[in-house]
């Protein structure tokens, strides 16, 4: 079985809820980015990310500065992107899958919900997580 960490920032609880439900498909624990650092990602085999659209769709400042720490130690190890949205069309996954192809990573799939996951929501998180694991 794969050491997974599930990394996230959530501001009202919909992208924790997601994170917990990879966590659960990859067999580990969720764990907030404030709690999380690039040195750890040696230890790993696969990592998911976990951010809900802020502003105008774009990604929490802390997330974002503990991910692209993150980016130089990933080499080709499997990451997933996830996060949640009220507002736009997932514009925000689109431009951080991107950006992060774009340096590099191995984004081997993403996942977005419209507010609150619902169990089909969750579900697919999960799934998420056993691809990683």
């Amino acid at each position: 079985m794969s050491k997974v960490a599930v990394v996230y920032w959530t501001m009202g609880g919909n992208t924790e809820a997601m994170a917990q439900a990879v966590a659960k498909g990859a067999g580990t624990e969720a764990v907030e980015c404030s709690d999380f650092s690039a040195d750890q990602v040696a230890g790993l085999d696969a990592l998911a990310f976990g951010c809900p659209a802020m502003g105008s769709e774009e990604l929490d400042p802390d997330l974002e500065e503990l991910f692209n720490s993150c980016v130089p130690e990933l080499g080709e190890r499997p990451v997933v992107l996830f996060g949640s949205y009220d507002w736009g069309d997932g514009e925000w996954m689109r431009a951080w899958e991107q950006s992060a192809k774009d340096a590099g990573v191995n984004v081997i799939d993403t996942y977005i919900a419209h507010l609150e996951p619902d169990d089909d929501a969750l579900t697919a998180c999960a799934a998420l997580g056993a691809k990683l694991a």
